[in-house]
């Protein structure tokens, strides 16, 4: 449904940047167009999923699969990923919008180095721990396979997370809907992936991540003769372009039937995702992820 749209000041901030961000997205389907097949993953065919028998491309299927590779019990070798949302290796659960959060926050442990904010106090305890011990030694052509798994769990238990924390959330504060509050998750991810993550928080932890994350898109294109010519971020940025839908799949699986996402069109008019903020649509409704992460 639609109604007619605002123009001007009377735009809210949120639909200022999911504007912006539509802009950038065009220009970047464009240039990432002829490498989609190059670079698109599947659930079906990742080795540390078990490979062709895992039956499904959808993220919210594979439960067992997730719990095999959170314990390392799948067999195969396969290392031993560990809970993603869990805060330390001492595996202590994370109240996420406990006020003892809260002041972690306000303690400036999430700052830019001019003092301002560079990431949401959401972002503090994202649920990808398990993507640090992710398997770079992939040489077999599937890596793009097997990081698109990882990068699903992590965002089928970022949306699980969000979602059971949520309600605490908006007592408190009541200003976000829950469809944008997981899109902002869905960003950071899409930040993180792409290597533009400002968050400074976790520093080891961080860096661990991005070596494993450029050695992986390094066996990618390895792998590729059509990527060779590619700068490493713009084989990045194309892989996120080629696989973005899966992952809003993926963040949105415990989404409930009444639970919409608020957007315009080019055009100016209101309109409402599909239920479950558009699970089933086949199409992200959201552009918040090609916003700059500080805005």
């Amino acid at each position: 449904m639609s109604t007619p749209g605002t123009t001007g000041t009377k735009k809210t901030a949120k639909e200022v940047l999911d504007e912006f961000g539509q802009q950038v997205h065009e220009q970047v389907k464009t240039e990432a167009e002829n490498y989609i097949d190059d670079l698109k993953g599947s659930l079906s065919q990742a080795p540390i999923l078990g490979g062709e028998t895992t039956g499904t491309t959808d993220p919210c299927n594979l439960k067992s699969e997730y719990t095999n590779l959170i314990s390392g019990s799948g067999g195969g070798g396969v290392t031993a990923r560990g809970d993603p949302c869990k805060k330390d290796t001492n595996g202590n659960d994370v109240d996420r919008f406990s006020d003892k959060q809260q002041a972690e926050y306000d303690n400036k442990k999430i700052k830019c180095s001019n003092g301002g904010a560079c990431a949401s106090f959401r972002r503090l305890h994202l649920c990808n721990k398990s993507m640090e011990k992710m398997d770079t030694n992939n040489n077999d052509g599937k890596a793009k396979h097997d990081l698109l798994a990882e990068v699903c769990m992590a965002a089928k238990y970022e949306g699980e997370s969000i979602k059971t924390h949520y309600p605490k959330y908006q007592e408190k504060y009541g200003d976000s809907k829950i469809c944008t509050m997981l899109a902002r998750s869905f960003a950071d991810i899409g930040d993180i992936i792409r290597g533009k993550d400002l968050f400074l928080g976790h520093k080891q932890r961080k860096n661990e991540l991005e070596a494993r994350l450029q050695k992986m898109f390094e066996n990618i294109q390895k792998n590729n003769p059509e990527l060779k010519n590619l700068k490493p971020e713009q084989i990045r940025e194309y892989w996120w372009n080629a696989n973005r839908d899966q992952v809003w799949k993926a963040i949105t699986c415990d989404a409930e039937e009444e639970d919409t996402y608020f957007k315009t069109s080019s055009g100016g008019d209101y309109s409402f995702s599909n239920p479950k903020c558009g699970h089933d649509e086949g199409i992200v409704p959201t552009n918040l992820d090609y916003v700059p992460q500080f805005l």
